[in-house]
């Protein structure tokens, strides 16, 4: 059971990712864009109880009974609006706060998966505490069901890699909502290349991540 349980939560992992940038060692910036965006504009601070990552991680083949989901709180963050509209912006994920929502009924292997996920085996919460995504560009797209493109720079592990969204983005008044599509991120190439015994399955590499930003004029 504990050897399928981590089997089954590493790519999950890796989602709390989404999005980070170590506080105690210096990033690597290999692959990175450009940052074009601006802090002309008027200040928005992120509302951490309001804002989150959403991951999934899978096992063998995306199913619902072979993944396990979660969250991952933000510490801070701030955007900037510009005429109107999102002209930039930065989160940093605290990664201490990662944890399984679909084991929460089950205390025991809860704590289990959120130790085991924090641990050096994935995402070293105790060297790497924090994760960012740093917008670099912004421009509007009327396809889809997304009002927004964003470029931008996503850090875990201190690695950091250039990664574009979809999103919703809305400003109304004094606040500002960002909701991205849900979009697979590669693990490995974020550090988080655990693998569980093949007899428990094969863990994929993708991992779902998902933001959810709520954010307010700063006074």
């Amino acid at each position: 059971m504990k050897k399928t349980l981590f089997s089954l939560a590493i790519p999950a992992l890796f989602t709390a990712f989404v999005i980070i940038s170590c506080s105690k060692e210096k990033p690597v910036t290999s692959d990175t864009n450009e940052v074009t965006t601006t802090k002309d504009g008027s200040k928005f601070v992120l509302d951490t109880l309001n804002s989150n990552v959403e991951w999934k991680g899978y096992k063998v083949f995306k199913s619902e009974n072979t993944s396990h989901f979660g969250t991952i709180k933000f510490e801070s963050g701030d955007v900037t609006v510009k005429d109107g509209k999102l002209e930039s912006g930065k989160f940093v994920a605290d990664m201490s706060s990662l944890t399984s929502e679909d084991l929460k009924d089950k205390k025991e292997d809860l704590e289990r998966l959120n130790g085991h996920l924090k641990s050096a085996d994935f995402f070293e919460v105790e060297k790497f505490p924090t994760a960012s995504y740093e917008i670099t560009k912004v421009s509007p797209s009327s396809e889809g069901d997304y009002n927004t493109i964003l470029d931008g720079n996503l850090t875990v592990k201190g690695i950091t890699k250039p990664v574009q969204f979809k999103a919703n983005v809305a400003v109304n008044g004094a606040e500002v909502s960002i909701a991205t599509e849900p979009k697979d991120i590669m693990r490995e190439e974020f550090g988080v290349k655990f693998q569980s015994p093949a007899a428990n399955g094969v863990i994929k590499n993708e991992v779902t991540l998902q933001i959810r930003v709520k954010a307010l004029e700063k006074k």
